[in-house]
C-alpha cells in the first residue's frame, strides 16, 4: 500500500510502498479516504511522549484521525461488512477490563491507539481491533473529510467539554490554545450555549475563534490573559481550558478562573514539560477550582456527537481549512513547527 512513512525521528517523512495490514479475527481493515494532519502526529515525529510510555518502533506509518470504507471483516466481527462507511476512534478499548464495562473505553486498561499502538491513517489501508466495541458507523451525510475533521482533535474537546468539565449554557469558557482542539471546545463551547473567550498570540487564529463563536478574543503576547478574563467575565471564567499542554497555557487557565471554576486540561505536554507542570495550589485550595483530565472519547459518545452533526448543531467541516494529498503532508509538519497551522488540514489525495 501507499503510505507516509516515519523512517526517523525528525527527519522529513517518505511516501512509500508499505505491506498492506492483515486483518484479525475480531478487527477490519479499512480502505482510509480521508485523515487529518494532527499535532498529535507533530508529537509523534519529534520522538515525544516516552515519558508517558509512548515509543515508536520505526518504521511507522502515523496517522489517528481517519475515517473509511471497510475493505475486509474478520470472522469474528458481526457488526461491520464490507463497504461500510466507518469513523474511527482515537482511544481503542479491548471491552473487557474495568473502565470498559463501566462505559470509560477511552481509558481502557488495555488502551491502543490507531497510529500509534498501530500503523495508521497515512496508510491507504489501516487495521483496526475490536471493531465491534470500537468501530462507529458514518452516516451518508458526512463526507469522508468532514469525519477526519472529527477526529482526535473535535472528538476530544466533545468528550472534555460535555463530560468532564459539563459546561453549561451562559457560562464563562476560556480556551488557551486556538489549534485544532481548541478551535473545535469553541465550536461545541458555543452550541451548548456558553460565552467563548479565546486565548492565543496568533491574530489569524483569534479572528477564526471569532468565526466559530467566540464572543470575545484575548491576545496573549499583547496581554496578560488571566487579568483579561477577569475584566471581561466580572471575575473569572466557570470553565478554562488548556488546549496545548505548555506551562504557559496550563498555568494561564487556572489562573483565569473564578472561586469553583473547573479547569480542563487537554493538550499533552511537550519535552520542555515531560509531564511536569507547575501549579497554584493555594489558589486551586482557597478557589475550590477542580483540575479535570480528558482523553479522546468512548464510542458510545459518537452517536450523541453525530446527531448534534446531522442537525446542523455542530460543524466539523468548518475548521477544516485544506485538504491535501498525502505528499504534501511533510509540509504541513513542518509548519506545525512554528504554529504556523490554521484550523485542521485534511489528507483526502492518494494521487497527486
Amino acid at each position: 500500500m501507499k503510505a507516509l512513512v516515519l523512517e526517523e525521528f525528525k527527519k522529513p517523512l517518505v511516501v512509500r510502498e508499505m505491506p498492506d495490514p492483515e486483518c484479525s479475527p475480531d478487527g477490519v481493515v479499512l480502505r482510509v479516504e480521508a485523515n487529518g494532519v494532527c499535532r498529535s502526529d507533530w508529537h509523534a515525529w519529534q520522538g515525544d511522549w516516552d515519558w508517558i510510555g509512548i515509543e515508536l518502533p520505526l518504521p511507522h506509518v502515523l496517522g489517528h484521525e481517519f475515517s473509511g470504507v471497510v475493505e475486509e471483516v474478520g470472522k469474528n466481527v458481526k457488526n461491520f461488512q464490507k463497504g461500510d462507511r466507518v469513523i474511527v476512534p482515537f482511544t481503542i478499548g479491548d471491552g473487557t477490563c474495568p473502565y470498559c464495562v463501566s462505559g470509560h473505553h477511552n481509558i481502557c486498561e488495555n488502551i491502543l491507539m490507531p497510529g500509534f499502538s498501530s500503523w495508521g491513517g497515512f496508510g491507504r489501508y489501516a487495521h483496526v481491533p475490536n471493531a465491534d466495541t470500537n468501530l462507529t458507523r458514518l452516516p451518508e451525510n458526512i463526507s469522508f473529510v468532514e469525519a477526519a475533521g472529527m477526529g482526535c482533535r473535535f472528538m476530544t474537546a466533545f468528550h472534555g467539554v460535555t463530560d468532564q468539565a459539563q459546561v453549561k449554557a451562559g457560562e464563562w469558557v476560556a480556551v488557551h490554545g486556538c489549534g485544532g482542539v481548541g478551535l473545535s471546545a469553541i465550536q461545541i463551547a458555543t452550541a451548548l450555549g456558553a460565552n467563548v473567550i479565546a486565548v492565543d498570540i496568533g491574530e489569524d487564529k483569534l479572528e477564526f475563534a471569532k468565526q466559530l463563536g467566540a464572543v470575545a478574543t484575548v491576545n496573549a503576547r499583547d496581554e496578560i490573559a488571566p487579568e483579561a478574563i477577569r475584566e471581561i467575565t466580572k471575575g473569572g471564567a466557570h470553565v478554562s481550558i488548556d488546549a496545548l499542554g505548555i506551562a504557559q497555557t496550563c498555568q494561564s487557565s487556572v489562573s483565569s478562573l473564578r472561586k469553583r471554576g473547573r479547569h480542563l486540561q487537554i493538550g499533552l505536554t511537550t519535552r520542555d514539560e515531560e509531564g511536569m507542570i507547575a501549579l497554584p495550589v493555594d489558589l486551586i485550595v482557597q478557589y475550590e477550582i477542580q483540575f479535570v483530565g480528558s482523553l479522546g472519547m468512548q464510542p458510545s459518545r459518537y452517536p450523541n456527537m453525530l446527531e448534534m452533526v446531522e442537525k446542523g448543531k455542530l460543524n466539523p467541516g468548518q475548521l477544516v481549512t485544506q485538504t491535501i494529498s498525502l505528499e504534501e503532508a511533510p509540509r504541513i509538519f513542518n509548519e506545525m513547527q512554528n504554529y504556523q497551522n490554521l484550523g485542521v488540514t485534511v489528507v483526502d489525495k492518494w494521487d497527486k
